[in-house]
Parts: C-alpha cells; sequence; structure tokens
C-alpha cells in the first residue's frame, strides 16, 4: 500500500498537478491577503463597476479566439497546433479592432447598463480583450507543451502586479478606476515576462509555416466555434446574470456585495479546478489519443474533491458572515450570507469546471450546448425571482440554488461519457 502511494506521488500527473496547484494557491492567496485593505479603500460601487467591466470584457474574450484555443492541445502533431495557434491570433486582432471601433460610443453603452462611470473607463477594454485573449492561446500552448513552469510564473506573476497595483492606486487616492487599471495592465506586463523567459524553448517555434492550411484545420476543429462558443456565451452570460441584469436596477452597491461573494467563493474553487483542468485536459487527451482507459482517473478525481469539500463546506456554514465582517469590515456581513448559499453550487462546480474539457475531448460540443442553455434557463429563472420581488438577496438565492442543479446533472452526463468511453475500448 506504501509503496502504491508513493508510486502515486511520484507520477507525472501528481507533480504536475502539485506544481499548478502551488502556483494557484499563491496567486489566489496574494489576491486574498489584500481585499481586507481594499475594501476599506474602495466602496462596494468601486467593486461593483469593476464586476461590471470584467462581465463585458469576459464575454468579449471569449468572442475573441472563437474556441479554437481549446482545440491546440488535441492534434498529434505539433505542426497542427501551431497552425491553431496562427489561427486565433488572426481572430484575436480582428476582435480587438472591433472593439476598438466601439470605443467612441461608451457613452450609450455605459447607459444602457445605467452606469455613467463605465463610459470613463471603457477605453481599457481593447487592452483587456487582447491582453485576456492574448493570455489564453499562449495558456494551452503552454499545457501542450507541458511548459507548467511557465502558467506557474504567469499566475504569480499578475496576481503580484494585479494586486501591488490595486493598493498603490487606491492608496493615492485614485478610487474607481484604480481596480480596473491594475486588471488590464497586471495581465499584459505578467504575459510579457512570460514571453521573454520562455521565447527560445516555447515561442520562436511558433513563428515558423505550418503545411496544413487554415483552411483545413478551421474544418478538422469546426465544433470549436459551432457548439463550444455559444456554449461559452450562453455559461459567460449566465454566470453574469446578477451583474448584467441587476445592475441596472439594483445599483453597483448591491452589485459590489455580490461581487465580492464571488471572489471569495470561486478565488480558492478556481486555485484548485484551474490546476487540475490544466493537466487533467492534457493527461486525459494523452489517454484518449492511444485509446487506454479514463475511469479509473475520474473516479479517483471524483472521491479526492468530495472527501475535501464537503466537511471544509460545512465548517464554513456556520462562520461566514463573522468572517466577512471581520475581514472586510461590518459593511461587508451580508457578503458572507450570500456565499452561504452558493455553498452546494461552490461544491458542484468543484467537480464540474475540472472535467468540462471531457465534451470537447469526445466531440460532444452539441450536447454540451444544450447543457449551458439549461443552467442558462435555470439561473434566469432564479434572478428573475428576485426582480419580480424587487429584493437583491432573493435573486442572489435563486440563482444559486439553480445553478447548483444544473451543474450537478452537467457532472453526471461527463460522468456518463467516460463510462461510455470505457466500455468501448476495453
Amino acid at each position: 500500500m506504501k509503496e502504491r502511494i508513493r508510486k502515486i506521488a511520484r507520477s507525472e500527473l501528481v507533480r504536475n498537478s502539485a506544481k499548478l496547484l502551488s502556483a494557484n494557491v499563491i496567486a489566489q492567496a496574494i489576491g486574498l491577503l489584500v481585499y481586507p485593505i481594499l475594501t476599506r479603500l474602495y466602496s462596494p460601487e468601486d467593486f461593483g463597476l469593476l464586476n461590471l467591466f470584467l462581465s463585458i470584457g469576459g464575454v468579449l474574450v471569449l468572442l475573441s479566439t472563437a474556441e479554437y484555443q481549446y482545440a491546440i492541445v488535441l492534434p498529434k502533431k505539433d505542426e497542427d497546433a501551431r497552425g491553431l495557434v496562427h489561427i486565433c491570433g488572426f481572430l484575436l486582432l480582428i476582435t480587438t479592432g472591433i472593439v476598438l471601433l466601439s470605443v467612441p460610443f461608451s457613452k450609450p453603452i455605459a447607459h444602457l447598463f445605467n452606469t455613467p462611470e463605465l463610459a470613463n473607463w471603457y477605453w481599457l477594454m481593447p487592452l483587456f480583450v487582447l491582453a485576456m485573449g492574448l493570455w489564453n492561446i499562449l495558456n494551452y500552448w503552454y499545457i501542450r507543451r507541458k511548459a507548467y513552469t511557465r502558467i506557474s510564473g504567469y499566475q504569480v506573476g499578475q496576481s503580484i502586479i494585479s494586486a501591488s497595483g490595486k493598493l498603490e492606486l487606491g492608496t493615492i487616492g485614485y478610487l474607481q478606476g484604480g481596480m480596473i487599471l491594475s486588471i488590464v495592465f497586471a495581465p499584459m506586463l505578467s504575459m510579457l515576462i512570460s514571453l521573454a523567459l520562455a521565447w527560445k524553448k516555447h515561442i520562436r517555434y511558433l513563428f515558423s509555416t505550418t503545411r496544413k492550411g487554415w483552411k483545413a484545420l478551421f474544418m478538422q476543429y469546426q465544433n470549436f466555434p459551432l457548439y463550444s462558443l455559444p456554449r461559452s456565451i450562453i455559461n459567460m452570460v449566465a454566470s453574469q446574470l446578477p451583474v448584467l441584469l441587476l445592475t441596472p436596477i439594483f445599483g453597483t452597491r448591491e452589485v459590489g456585495f455580490w461581487s465580492m461573494a464571488i471572489i471569495l467563493a470561486f478565488s480558492p474553487i478556481s486555485m484548485i479546478s484551474k490546476a487540475l483542468y490544466q493537466v487533467l485536459f492534457q493527461n486525459i487527451t494523452d489517454k484518449v489519443n492511444n485509446k487506454q482507459p479514463i475511469g479509473s482517473i475520474f473516479v479517483r478525481f471524483t472521491y479526492i474533491i468530495l472527501a475535501f469539500a464537503i466537511p471544509v463546506f460545512l465548517i464554513l456554514y456556520f462562520f461566514l458572515p463573522d468572517i466577512c465582517h471581520y475581514l472586510l469590515g461590518k459593511d461587508w456581513e451580508i457578503t458572507g450570507e450570500y456565499i452561504r448559499w452558493m455553498l452546494p453550487w461552490l461544491c458542484c462546480s468543484l467537480l464540474t469546471a475540472s472535467v468540462c474539457f471531457l465534451s470537447d475531448v469526445f466531440a460532444k460540443q452539441r450536447i454540451g450546448l444544450w447543457f449551458e442553455i439549461l443552467i442558462a434557463v435555470l439561473r434566469a429563472i432564479g434572478v428573475l425571482a428576485g426582480v419580480l420581488t424587487n429584493r437583491f438577496y432573493v435573486a442572489v438565492v435563486g440563482y444559486a440554488i439553480c445553478s447548483a442543479i444544473a451543474i450537478l446533472a452537467q457532472y453526471l452526463w461527463l460522468y456518463s461519457l467516460v463510462k461510455k468511453y470505457d466500455s468501448h475500448i476495453s
């Protein structure tokens, strides 16, 4: 038994997961540790404005590569993967140009969300889309190359630069837009450092030409723009419904409390699931390409996650409002109440987010799209309950409960894909 545990601990999957998880822990810890200070420098309205900017930008970033970045990991030949990187870069430049053309209309866009302050900072949107879109491309190229050190370095560097910028700008009184400036320029600086360090080993190769034409690659991986892109857009819009729909009704202050709940709740979830996703994606893709079973990996992953999440969430349930009061200040206790209702959703997300790539691996993007539509519809029902009752709290609770139900159903479907694959190759 000890030898088996030792063998597992020394495996490439565990070592790479530990490397990325360590980087995520450091990056998320840096971000979380500054929030007790940030909530005393910036107002809830400032956090609401930041989240509105991120919500709009998040949708635009998804459009920027048409989801072709996910395909970079899949081809057997590096040459085909390189061609996909070129396609993603071309699409990113087009999208960034279109967003740039929308800047003169920043005031009407801000008026649409009943947030005039957004107009002052919308000019940063093209830079945000370019930076985040480029990192999405590089991230999956690094995953393919197993360059997990480069991914880890970016995550830690981006977190340090962002946290420092928010603190510095808030301290000198540059409020409202201080956090937006930080989240735009931090990834740009961190990515430039990553490109410089990885140039010789991983990046220079990308500037070579490819034999296979773009048209052939476009067609071969067309399921990504046809099904994965609508799926991701629906998921993004659905996840941001409380911000996009409730900001014009309840204002940025209420949305600011909700935004903080999302940050505090999903930072550790993202920390764990992102590390597992990046390693599991590459590992499972290799096994599928070589016709090897993957069920044991999936089941072991599920047991580990549940064994960790259930006791931790049960303990947190009783202390969350007091923790938020103590860490963030007396005005932020409601954030802890929101997170309480989010706990089942968080548990389901921790399971599903780490293995959601399975629909891409098995080319089941069409069914995945229908699941995203289901999730969006249920979330919209939850938000609508709050709108009809004119109570923000009801919208948050309804949204969280509906999200948990829908994401659990999605996880069970992904598990069925794994079982079907294993039975087919056995």
